[in-house]
C-alpha cells in the first residue's frame, strides 16, 4: 500500500470531488493521506476532513508564501495541534522564490512553527524554496532536531539533503522525481537511505509523469514510488513498504 504524506484536499480542485479522488485511492493502494494545512484561516476545513475520514490525517501551519497576515504565534499553533488527528505542525519554512525583499517576517513565523512543534512534540512540515541555507540554520539554531519531521517536495542538493537528515529529518519526493529533466532530486532519490524516505502529491500541484500538467491527487503517488523504485533498483513493493512504515513512525500514527 502506499501513503500520500502531504497534499491539500481542502483546496477547491479537490474539495468538490472528494469522491471520486477517494474512489481513486483505493483502486491505486493509497490507503492513507496527510492533508496539510496552509493558512489558519481554512485549518477547519483541514482538520474536518481528518475527523471525518479515517484514513486521513491534517497538519496545522502557515506557508511561508501567506503575507500580510497576523502573524501565528507557537502558543496558539500548541492549541489548534491538539487533536488527535492533527499530527504536524506546517507546513512552513522559507520561500525566497515567489517573495522578494525583507523576508525577515518569514524566518520569525519559521521560528514560531518551531517552537510550536517542540512544545507539542509534533513533527514539522518544512518547505524551502531558494532558501536551503537559511533553512538548515534556522532548524540548527530553534533546536528542531528535537522533533524532526519531513523536507516535503524536495528539490534541493543531496548535501543538503544529507545536512536535514542529520537533524532527524526525513525526505519526501513528489511528481518532480519523475520529470526527465529531474537530475539532482533523481540522484537524492537514489542515494539516501531508504528508511529517510517518503512519498507525496502536493496536490493539486506537480502532477506525475504521465499525468504532467493535470491536476493532481493522491493516488497519482503510486507514479513517485514507482520512480524511486526504478531509480534504486529494487521492487515497487519495497519502495511501498518501506515508505508507508516511515510514514507511520514519524507521524506517530497506527
Amino acid at each position: 500500500m502506499f501513503v500520500d504524506s502531504h497534499c491539500h484536499l481542502d483546496f477547491p480542485d479537490l474539495a468538490n470531488n472528494l469522491d471520486e479522488i477517494f474512489e481513486n485511492m483505493q483502486q491505486n493502494q493509497v490507503t492513507h493521506a496527510l492533508c496539510v494545512s496552509v493558512n489558519l484561516e481554512d485549518f477547519p476545513r483541514v482538520r474536518t476532513l481528518a475527523e471525518s475520514h479515517n484514513n486521513l490525517y491534517a497538519s496545522v501551519g502557515v506557508h511561508p508564501d501567506y503575507e500580510n497576515l497576523t502573524e501565528p504565534s507557537a502558543a496558539q499553533l500548541v492549541k489548534l495541534a491538539e487533536p488527535s488527528r492533527v499530527v504536524a505542525i506546517g507546513e512552513t519554512g522559507l520561500d525566497y522564490f515567489r517573495l522578494k525583499g525583507d523576508l525577515e517576517w518569514q524566518r520569525e513565523r519559521f521560528r514560531q512553527h518551531i517552537r510550536a512543534a517542540k512544545q507539542c512534540n509534533k513533527p514539522l512540515i518544512i518547505h524551502t524554496r531558494e532558501a536551503a541555507v537559511d533553512t538548515l540554520r534556522i532548524m540548527a539554531e530553534e533546536g528542531a532536531d528535537h522533533v524532526g519531521g519531513v523536507m516535503h517536495c524536495f528539490t534541493e542538493s543531496l548535501e543538503v539533503a544529507q545536512q536535514a537528515i542529520e537533524m532527524n529529518f526525513s525526505i519526501s519526493f513528489s511528481g518532480i522525481v519523475t520529470f526527465k529533466n529531474a537530475h539532482i532530486v533523481k540522484e537524492v532519490a537514489r542515494t539516501i537511505p531508504l528508511d529517510k524516505i517518503l512519498i507525496e502529491t502536493d496536490s493539486p500541484y506537480l502532477a506525475p509523469v504521465p499525468f504532467r500538467g493535470k491536476t493532481n491527487q493522491p493516488a497519482f503517488v503510486r507514479h513517485v514510488a514507482e520512480e524511486i523504485a526504478k531509480l534504486r533498483e529494487i521492487s515497487l513493493e519495497e519502495v511501498a513498504t518501506a515508505t508507508t512504515h516511515n510514514f507511520f513512525r514519524l507521524f506517530k500514527v497506527a
